[in-house]
């Protein structure tokens, strides 16, 4: 089952974003797929948020892999750069790590995503607006997204 959200400025992409950092716990896995410009950072500064972190959180467009700190930590990637490359950066390792992982970009690295995970798409509708489609993989990703009650 999926589960669609509408949301009207990048305020509420992060105010969103932050309601569901508060269900996640260590090891969970957000993947975020979205053309260029669409929220996923947003998105993501929201879960940092929701997660304590206090630190700016930006793309890591150019390093892949940015790790924060906070009462979970995050481990945010952005893999749009290993598009068409068989480099893994120790993602099984990064994966079962204690922190949340946030992908971008996910569909680049398919073959090193664990089964169970929550993929979310947000598609631009307007200048500020955007859907957020959530599609839970697994019982836990299904709970979490029971839990926003959407």
């Amino acid at each position: 089952m999926t589960y669609t959200i509408y949301v009207d400025s990048p305020e509420e992409t992060e105010k969103f974003a932050l309601k569901l950092a508060s269900l996640l716990q260590p090891q969970d896995l957000l993947t975020l797929e979205g053309d260029l410009g669409a929220g996923k950072t947003t998105f993501t500064k929201g879960i940092a948020k929701g997660l304590g972190i206090k630190r700016m959180v930006n793309s890591p467009t150019f390093t892949i892999l940015k790790q924060y700190s906070g009462d979970l930590d995050l481990n945010h990637f952005d893999v749009y750069r290993l598009e068409d490359s068989e480099e893994d950066i120790g993602f099984d390792e990064l994966f079962s790590s204690e922190a949340v992982s946030v992908v971008e970009w996910a569909k680049f690295i398919e073959e090193y995503l664990p089964a169970n995970r929550l993929e979310i798409i947000i598609t631009r509708q307007s200048e500020t607006g955007r859907v957020i489609v959530l599609n839970p993989i697994g019982e836990r990703y299904e709970t979490v997204c029971k839990e926003l009650k959407l």
